[in-house]
């Protein structure tokens, strides 16, 4: 990984979200230091080489995206004897790092004792670290993202000096409790604690959707390095902004260079989903891209009510095809 001024800037997981589609089109606009994957979920079996290959694709690639990005693959389970037979079998397809996932705020995850809701037990998170470690080859990374908490923040540094001490080689710390969910503020003087607590490198994570925003978190949590989510759904460029490589403030002539960005991943997400489903998908990143641009949110209302791929289809060449027509007469 390279170290520039700007520190470690990294692509969070992000399931239902940032699938491996929409992470080959983000870090092909570059500036990533690394990816995690969405998780793959273990519960009481050793899962198949395609179930990786399906989440993952990239690790038939020497664990890079397209462009490159290192990708670390994560694990979400509770039970510490199946996930370090899992990760020792993930080890053996050389992904970049494998990270555990203690701080998913999921419903569907939660209810099952995965998750943040694991946050509950901090001698657990520390005997899966340890199984986990345990299990994969000292040159493959393990480390583990984590919330503050379930309901408050009263065990968040028990939990991370449990997870350090059980041999996570790094911490990522999503600065809000599990019942929070993504409601703002993120506490970011919370991860400034946890980085005092523990002797391992933390990354801080949440609510980093502009520039000075990731300036006042690594102030806030004297954390050189970030994470960052759902900001860099909402600007692709949020990245290379950061780095000093592109515009600081997003304008318009930055919509037109998403255009083709957005046909490039409706056209490869037919590969990742069924033609039906594909349209939902899109959706989704557009919700997301209008909190960045009013040309996002006019896309959103035109395709919002459209189910059908074709019509999508259509629309989105016409706008490609008006954008790149505007570039060549400016």
């Amino acid at each position: 990984m390279r170290h520039l001024g700007a520190g470690q800037l990294l692509l969070a997981p992000m399931e239902g979200l940032a699938d491996y589609v929409l992470r080959d089109v983000l870090t092909r606009i570059g500036g990533y230091d690394a990816s995690v994957s969405e998780f793959v979920r273990v519960s009481g079996s050793l899962l198949p080489t395609r179930t990786y290959m399906r989440l993952c694709p990239e690790v038939a690639n020497g664990a890079h995206t397209p462009a490159g990005t290192p990708v670390v693959v994560q694990l979400l389970g509770s039970d510490p004897e199946w996930l370090g037979r899992n990760a020792a079998k993930l080890s053996a397809m050389a992904p970049h790092g494998i990270d555990l996932n203690f701080g998913c705020p999921a419903k569907t995850v939660n209810r099952h004792g995965g998750g943040a809701m694991l946050l509950a037990d901090p001698e657990l998170l520390n005997r899966i670290l340890r199984t986990v470690r345990a299990a994969v080859p000292a040159h493959i990374p393990v480390t583990a993202k984590m919330r503050l908490g379930i309901s408050d923040t009263s065990r968040a540094l028990d939990c991370a000096q449990s997870l350090a001490e059980g041999g996570a080689g790094r911490l990522v710390v999503h600065a809000r409790t599990k019942d929070e969910g993504y409601r703002p503020p993120a506490h970011w003087e919370w991860i400034a604690r946890i980085r005092e607590a523990v002797p391992v490198p933390v990354v801080a994570n949440g609510e980093v959707w502009s520039v000075a925003d990731w300036a006042r978190c690594r102030d806030a949590s004297g954390c050189p390095d970030v994470m960052i989510g759902r900001g860099a759904v909402a600007d692709p460029f949020l990245v290379r902004r950061i780095r000093g490589e592109h515009d600081p403030v997003p304008g318009p002539a930055d919509w037109q260079a998403v255009l083709p960005m957005l046909l490039a991943y409706w056209e490869a997400v037919h590969h990742r989903v069924l033609p039906i489903h594909a349209p939902g998908r899109l959706k989704v990143w557009l919700n997301l891209l209008r909190r960045t641009w009013p040309e996002a949110a006019e896309l959103y209302a035109r395709i919002r009510p459209i189910n059908d791929p074709a019509r999508i289809a259509q629309l989105l060449h016409e706008l490609v095809a008006e954008a790149a027509r505007r570039g060549r007469e400016s």
